[in-house]
């Protein structure tokens, strides 16, 4: 699991959109589906990067949060599930069950989406504005596995806070860190 940071997409860039199977409902989930006028967030995640179930508990509570102020949320997994079996889609659906998330989580097996949105590790975060355009990338907050520092996924609320009452986004954002997308070998 080599520790990789996010590639940082440029700001103001268009949400490329999806159509997915989504491992919870069962039902193809597109961006339009997940996409608000308020804004939206996607979320690239997998079940056995101990980065995200570090961060699981937290990302839960903020779209909780953020959901009632009218924001989209949605996650996805890309990652091979032919050598990570624990990323399987029947296993995404566990995941999703026993971490309670409030979020499709669709899987993305050909890896095409985490390519389109230069996703690079998990957990990776993107905030798009009401028109889709990027305008936040990176992480929930500074906390990591075993480094003592609570979750409270500052750095995302502020973004959102930011997007939500109208204000400009703060530039400086700092990459998210995880485990590397397990790309599929060719």
């Amino acid at each position: 699991m080599a520790y990789t940071e996010s590639n940082m997409m440029a700001l103001g860039t268009e949400a490329p959109s999806f159509t997915l199977p989504d491992t919870i409902s069962g039902k193809m989930i597109t961006l339009n589906d997940v996409a608000t006028d308020k804004g939206t967030v996607v979320m690239f995640i997998c079940n056995h990067c101990p980065y995200v179930i570090h961060v699981n508990p937290e990302i839960v509570r903020l779209a909780n949060d953020y959901q009632k102020q009218g924001v989209g949320f949605v996650a996805i997994s890309s990652n091979d599930v032919k050598h990570y079996p624990a990323d399987a889609p029947d296993k995404m659906k566990t995941v999703a069950s026993e971490a309670g998330y409030p979020f499709p989580y669709l899987y993305d097996e050909t890896q095409a989406v985490a390519k389109a949105y230069d996703a690079a590790c998990t957990p990776d975060f993107y905030v798009f504005d009401g028109r889709k355009k990027l305008v936040y990338r990176g992480r929930l907050d500074d906390s990591r596995p075993n480094s003592g520092k609570p979750l409270t996924g500052k750095d995302l609320r502020a973004a959102l806070d930011a997007m939500l009452g109208g204000h400009e986004v703060e530039k400086k954002q700092y990459p998210s860190a995880g485990c590397n997308i397990k790309w599929k070998k060719d």
